[in-house]
């Protein structure tokens, strides 16, 4: 290995993105190797009658990140893309009369939970709006934006003499049993409960630490015109601007040692480029599996499918809606949610809960909107994506469940113009590979789990991690923040032998 070579980066998704960013910021030369023909990972797109909608993550918050990102590359992200914060975040729905909103404002969310619930539960959802800020706040530093801590090292982050903040974070309570604490009405455990989704994970073994989600939506959610993938765009244009190479539909075959420490990659032309070190955005578990090579498999720990996080299938149409006035952000809840919990453990709902993205609408009421629109509804489902795919039955038994529901509550969705189009866990495995079709990395269930995610740094000298199923977790903003933390660790092992000043980010993000 040349002392002149690249830092190589595998896959262009959010984390390996802000990974390159940062690593050029630091006059570090990148070069990112993609085995797709464009950015963003999971941040993708589908197309249906003719034009793109999002089919991968669809919410955007913690802009923070990225307005520091693009600020150390002397760049705005507001020159790049154009977000529209949203007034209403989600419309919540049980049956054709019972319907809630939450709120960017948080006053205006306690009354309509007064309306919905009754004055007693506004109040209730005041305090849990406190203790979830309060969670926020104790861990932003020390967890979310630092390098991973173990049990010890976060306490001592926090401070020893902070007994009471360290115990404040919950993590030896499950959400569902601390939302029981603070609120009567099931259907609003419901509502907040769906936060363990975001992660993958079920509010009935997940940690209550998970209601920080609550506070961090409240801080703000952004819609990015022109969908998601300009948001991946304007990443790729900016590590372009800073010098990074990408190469597209090129695939890594293996991760190359010499003398136990990185050396370069082997493509699957059989070209071997060389590397300083080698930056791996992509599911932990296909190095665990050895798609990278079986020298490279033991830099992280075997996860067992029994702790995968969920996957999902997914419907994108375009097609008319009427019946049910749709937000940009909808959700059909069935009845019996430990039921539905009950049942990914093995297979899919007989009564699912259901996410519509109507991404033709914004943050407002829309209750007149008229003619077709685009649609992505999803619903979770076990990352059994490795084993036997889903038959044609099976999917349309899935799409039945789906109707059925949003006909409960009111929506009722047209002939499409054309198919939808069906993405299903198999096909998660195949476009994430190693994963079974999980969509989160490991599953966050119980204390110790947010522990077991790989830090950016492996026991392999010159290999690093980042992305959603690494340290501090899922989502678009920690994968971008997973990919800064792996830079800094990087920069800071090269420069190891000399007097090295690594940059934070203000909101938080420095090394341990």
């Amino acid at each position: 290995m040349k002392p002149q070579s690249p830092v190589l980066v595998i896959g262009a998704g959010i984390g390996g993105m802000a990974c390159a960013i940062a690593l050029a910021a630091r006059g570090i030369p990148v070069e990112i190797v993609e085995r797709s023909d464009r950015a963003g990972g999971k941040m993708r797109e589908t197309r249906t009658c003719g034009t793109a909608l999002d089919a991968g993550p669809t919410v955007f918050t913690m802009r923070w990140v990225f307005d520091e990102m693009f600020a150390e590359a002397d760049s705005a992200l507001d020159d790049a893309v154009i977000l529209q914060p949203l007034a209403i975040l989600a419309r919540h729905a049980w049956s054709r009369m019972e319907r809630l909103d939450l709120h960017a404002d948080v006053r205006t969310t306690a009354d309509a939970i007064g309306i919905f619930s009754g004055a007693e539960e506004s109040r209730r959802f005041r305090a849990f709006c406190d203790e979830a800020a309060a969670i926020y706040r104790t861990l932003e530093r020390p967890f979310l934006s630092s390098s991973r801590p173990g049990p010890v090292t976060l306490a001592g982050r926090i401070g020893f003499h902070r007994i009471g903040k360290l115990l404040g974070i919950r993590p030896f309570e499950t959400l569902w049993s601390r939302l029981a604490a603070h609120f009567n009405d099931p259907r609003l455990r419901q509502l907040f409960g769906r936060y363990a989704t975001y992660c993958g994970s079920s509010p009935f073994s997940a940690p209550a630490t998970l209601m920080l989600i609550a506070h961090v939506e409240q801080d703000g959610v952004w819609l990015v015109q022109g969908g998601m993938q300009r948001l991946a765009e304007a990443m790729e244009g900016l590590a372009r601007r800073m010098g990074v190479v990408f190469h597209f539909d090129r695939e890594v075959r293996e991760i190359l040692l010499e003398r136990g420490r990185v050396s370069g990659i082997r493509l699957a032309d059989g070209e071997r480029p060389a590397a300083r070190a080698v930056v791996v955005n992509a599911d932990a578990a296909a190095i665990a599996d050895g798609l990278f090579g079986a020298e490279v498999s033991r830099a992280v720990t075997f996860v067992p499918p029994d702790r995968r996080s969920l996957s999902a299938i997914t419907w994108g149409l375009a097609a008319e809606t009427k019946g049910f006035p749709l937000l940009r952000h909808n959700v059909f809840f069935p009845r019996d949610y430990a039921a539905e919990f009950d049942a990914l453990r093995t297979g899919l709902p007989a009564d699912p809960t259901i996410y519509v993205c109507a991404q033709d609408r914004g943050g407002i009421d829309a209750s007149d909107h008229r003619g077709t629109e685009r649609l992505m509804m999803l619903m979770n489902a076990p990352a059994n994506g490795d084993g036997p795919a889903m038959t044609d039955r099976e999917i349309a038994e899935c799409e039945k469940r789906l109707f059925d529901r949003l006909n409960r509550c009111g929506l009722e969705i047209g002939t499409p113009s054309e198919p939808a189009v069906v993405t299903t866990p198999a096909d998660f495995h195949r476009l994430f590979p190693g994963t079974g079709g999980t969509l989160y990395g490991q599953a966050t269930h119980g204390w110790r789990a947010s522990f077991r995610r790989p830090g950016s740094a492996t026991a392999i000298p010159g290999l690093y991690l980042t992305g959603g199923s690494t340290h501090p977790g899922p989502g678009v903003p920690m994968a971008a923040l997973s990919g800064w933390l792996a830079a800094l660790r990087l920069a800071a092992d090269l420069f190891s032998t000399r007097r090295f000043h690594p940059a934070a980010i203000s909101g938080g993000i420095s090394t341990a």
